[in-house]
């Protein structure tokens, strides 16, 4: 067995097992559809006896005690059947006979279509409870595997998301998972209810004449065969497939997002054709699919239908020539014959179908299982207070091992209380530093202390419970003023989300609106100006009353009277806290204890304002004549 072929079987097995749950459920299904086979096979087998009373002059009851006993009427003279076949044909006789055979042939025709009725009533009875149940374990799977995904992504640390595309993530938590339920459906259904519809009928048909049913059954090896090779064929374009659906979900997700930058540039004619060639490369992937998933389908009919051929030739001579077999016998077997066909043609799929949600769960699997980079240690301490300082020992940071350090060799050490300035050039490292310290990524090499224990050995939880974050893209949701304030407590107060709103120079601008801090305000916050977003992240944090803060460019993208407010909500924050701050603002950066230079991930000055600036030859004097002089000059 190939490795490929084993590697699938292993991730359909495992598809299997998120089903364990509901294994009550799939106990329902399989009676359910034992008791739909068998009615479904009575539904067709009573079309003989009925045809008997319709197309005979007379019915006669045969002696129960005659080994030619049988469900219909006398037959006509014909050799004595014996075996297993013969002893089915007897007991069926036996429950049916006495039933349906009455002195008068109107009493038996309603008996027979009484008979009829009940069977089908219940066959869509037990079809409607198998299909309920079916679909309370597929929606099932589908929630669970969705919920564990989702959970899952959320325990990957940041390192993760800067290697993978959102509109991929989405594309394998939505399109792949509802693609793996056609599996399940194809492995708790068709694979129960087809083949058992499949042996009561072919035992039906063999009671009937065994000739017949071999005849019928010659199909079989060509179709499995064609089947097999179409499988391997569909499992390969499926796994594409949902990739190019990962590519326009995110090329879509992107580009609305963008739609203001698409629109300022004239890109529209470009973005079009691009989306074009996507969904262009798409439609051949379908359209190859559908090509390859169909064909299994009218090739399985075309043989069932030579073989069918075959039978009425072969039977039409047993029936006019022979006379071995009763014209209503051979009428019946006709109808169940053609009974057979759509399992036959259903199981024909059922091979494609699991290749097309392997395929899927490949994907989907590939996220579960991801490694947790950053998770609590065995004996983790839960961080209750920041009492004394933090220390960066030696700190270095890569993303990818053999690739250019994102930091190296980083020593400083930060006070309680103390607000230290993060200063460099853009790509120089420090939001990739400040990011280290609630652990959305560790160190790759030395540690990051707090209180002098490393913060890999506190609970992760209560360590972020100890820090705020304020960054230059406010990150909010498409919820009420109140909720994005309040985000992360279960039970908050009222009064506090307030006096949090006025602290962060907020409540001005929500008590404007109608609805006040029940305003929705869209998704990522676009309802309001950015000033007004950047606020409402500071009352976020001031809500959660950290010890410790990070402003990473708080203030950048805003315009100066937005700045102003927000800079003086910022500095109210700051105070009795230990600050983290990258900005461009001068005066946050002289008003700062202590002042952190880096350049290509190194420390190359530390120090206080006058300090750093009486180097002329340092970097930040050349920071300072470049990008914050406009600012001294405009205070």
């Amino acid at each position: 067995m190939s490795k490929n072929k084993l590697n699938r079987r292993k991730i359909y097995f495992r598809i299997i097992r998120y089903v364990k749950p509901y294994w009550r459920h799939l106990i329902g299904v399989l009676l359910t559809t034992i008791f739909f086979t068998v009615f479904s096979g009575l539904s067709i087998y009573l079309t003989i006896p009925l045809l008997e009373t319709l197309f005979q002059t007379e019915i006669q009851a045969e002696d129960n005690s005659s080994a030619a006993s049988e469900l219909n009427l006398k037959p006509k003279e014909e050799k004595q059947s014996t075996g297993f076949l013969s002893s089915i044909k007897k007991e069926l006789s036996s429950v049916m006979l006495p039933f349906i055979d009455r002195p008068s042939k109107r009493d038996s025709l309603f008996r027979i279509c009484l008979v009829i009725v009940l069977a089908f009533l219940f066959k869509g009875v037990f079809g409607y409870a198998q299909s309920y149940l079916m679909a309370f374990v597929e929606q099932g799977f589908i929630r669970d595997l969705r919920n564990q995904t989702y959970s899952h992504l959320n325990k990957l640390s940041l390192k993760y998301f800067t290697n993978e595309r959102i509109g991929n993530l989405i594309s394998r938590i939505t399109n792949d998972i509802t693609m793996i339920n056609t599996g399940i459906s194809a492995s708790f259904v068709t694979l129960v209810k087809e083949p058992m519809l499949l042996i009561v009928f072919l035992l039906l048909a063999l009671v009937i004449s065994w000739q017949l049913t071999i005849l019928a059954l010659i199909v079989m090896p060509f179709s499995l065969v064609i089947i097999s090779w179409l499988g391997v064929k569909l499992y390969k374009q499926s796994y594409l497939l949902q990739a190019k659906m990962a590519d326009l979900t995110s090329f879509l997700q992107e580009k609305i997002y963008g739609t203001k930058i698409v629109k300022a540039f004239n890109m529209e004619k470009r973005e079009n054709e691009n989306f074009f060639s996507l969904t262009n490369h798409f439609f051949k992937i379908i359209l190859k699919i559908t090509r390859i998933r169909n064909i299994a389908s009218p090739v399985t009919e075309f043989l069932s239908i030579v073989a069918g051929v075959l039978i009425i030739w072969y039977g039409g001579i047993q029936v006019l020539e022979s006379q071995t077999l009763k014209a209503s016998e051979f009428l019946g077997f006709l109808f169940i014959i053609f009974q057979i066909m759509p399992p036959i043609k259903e199981l024909s799929n059922v091979a494609n179908r699991i290749q097309e949600s392997t395929a899927a769960a490949s994907r989907v699997f590939e996220i579960i299982d991801e490694p947790i980079s950053v998770t609590n240690a065995p004996k983790s301490k839960t961080f209750l207070e920041f009492k004394n300082k933090i220390i960066f020992d030696n700190v270095s940071f890569y993303y990818e091992r053999n690739h250019l350090e994102i930091l190296s060799n980083v020593n400083f050490e930060v006070n309680r209380g103390e607000v230290v300035a993060l200063v460099g050039p853009s790509g120089a490292g420090k939001t990739t530093l400040v990011d280290l310290i609630p652990r959305f990524y560790d160190v790759t090499d030395g540690s990051i202390l707090i209180d002098g224990i490393d913060i890999r050995e506190y609970e992760l939880k209560s360590l972020r419970n100890h820090i705020g974050i304020v960054t230059q893209d406010s990150i909010l949701f498409n919820e009420t003023i109140k909720n994005n304030i309040c985000y992360g407590f279960e039970n908050p107060n009222e009064n506090e989300i307030i006096e949090a709103a006025k602290a962060a120079n907020a409540h001005e601008f929500i008590t404007k609106f109608p609805r006040g801090y029940d305003t929705i305000i869209g998704e990522r916050g676009l309802k309001i100006s950015g000033g007004q977003r950047q606020r409402l992240s500071i009352a976020r944090a001031l809500l959660k009353n950290p010890p410790i803060m990070i402003f990473d460019e708080a203030t950048s993208a805003l315009d100066s009277e937005s700045e102003i407010l927000v800079q003086e909500a910022i500095e109210r924050m700051m105070k009795n806290r230990t600050t983290f701050v990258i900005a461009h603002r001068l005066s946050t950066v002289r008003k700062a204890n202590k002042i952190v230079v880096i350049d290509m991930g190194k420390i190359v000055q530390i120090g206080k304002h006058n300090e750093l600036i009486s180097d002329t030859n340092g970097l930040y004097h050349r920071l300072y004549t470049l990008q914050f002089m406009i600012d001294e000059e405009a205070e």
